[in-house]
């Protein structure tokens, strides 16, 4: 017995209590090894105020009967008059036997401040392992998982979260598009001259005049124009040869014949230089890019004033 016990017996009165009760926490009809058994006490009609002092359970636990859950004091009724309460401990056997429990006592200070010891009377318990037949025991292989086949139910799930996840990236798509349609809807187009005139503007850097650097520099500008001309003037011009291109701009209003011939100089020039390996002058190259430029402005204003004629009438 404990020495908690010892002191309890030794300070207050001692107070018959009947007996402690064990209960198995998973009923069954016999008592293996590893079975848990809550054991207890059980206090009626306990005073408003009263005090309990509960001895140390851990001293009788040792490698065949282990604590598994010390001292739990739980209210099973509570009126005015008085309280009913249960305590009790968790145990378990790990060996087959005979087992006699500790009985239990319990301190009890009164609201008046008197003190007594309630003994209760320890219980029995019978501790059984499983029988084994030695002469026909026969050790077999450990089986595998059983699996259950898939039914079509189980699977809904999956299928609604995959309909569900497609349905989201579909009309994720779909406001991505929109949105980059409206964006691109509600963004005016440039005219084509001043998409001409900026693209020329990146060919002043004299770099590109270097002689190892002029076929690139006259393509650029003969493509801008050819871009341009398809816009302005409706000709395809990108896939017309030079002779092609001008003869098809004689028919078309609003060039002057000076602009014309300055034009077509410039593009006899890139020809040379791209198929001639002709190397350009510095002159040259300033010229080709002012003449550009003069026939994107020129043929500009032209269509404005023809816009501005149309007004008027």
């Amino acid at each position: 017995m404990s020495i908690l016990t010892s002191i309890l017996f030794a300070l207050a009165g001692i107070v018959p209590s009947g007996d402690a009760f064990i209960e198995p926490l998973q009923p069954r009809d016999s008592v293996l090894i590893a079975d848990q058994f809550e054991y207890g006490f059980r206090l009626d009609g306990v005073e408003p105020g009263t005090t309990i002092e509960l001895q140390d359970f851990g001293a009788f636990a040792d490698d065949s009967l282990v604590l598994v859950r010390d001292w739990r004091i739980d209210t099973l009724r509570s009126s005015r008059s008085g309280m009913d309460l249960s305590g009790s401990v968790v145990v378990s056997p790990f060996e087959e036997g005979h087992y006699r429990l500790p009985g239990i006592a319990v301190r009890r200070t009164l609201p008046g401040g008197q003190t007594d010891t309630l003994l209760f009377n320890p219980a029995e318990l019978d501790v059984m392992t499983m029988p084994v037949d030695t002469a026909n025991f026969v050790i077999n292989d450990i089986k595998g998982q059983m699996r259950y086949p898939l039914r079509f139910v189980e699977t809904l799930p999956w299928i609604g979260g995959a309909l569900l996840l497609a349905a989201l990236v579909f009309l994720a798509v779909r406001l991505v598009r929109r949105h980059g349609k409206g964006a691109a809807a509600g963004k005016p187009d440039e005219p084509p001259y001043v998409v001409a005139l900026r693209s020329l503007d990146r060919f002043k850097d004299e770099k590109y005049w270097a002689p190892d650097r002029q076929k690139a520099y006259y393509s650029g500008i003969t493509d801008i124009l050819k871009t341009y001309i398809a816009s302005r003037f409706g000709v395809d011009a990108p896939e017309m040869t030079t002779d092609e291109l001008f003869d098809a701009l004689k028919s078309c209003s609003g060039i002057k014949p000076e602009v014309w011939t300055e034009t077509r100089g410039l593009f006899e020039l890139a020809d040379f230089v791209k198929f001639a390996k002709h190397t350009a002058t510095r002159d040259e190259n300033l010229r080709s890019l002012s003449t550009a430029v003069a026939f994107v402005t020129s043929t500009y204003q032209t269509e404005l004033g023809e816009g501005h004629a149309e007004d008027v009438l």
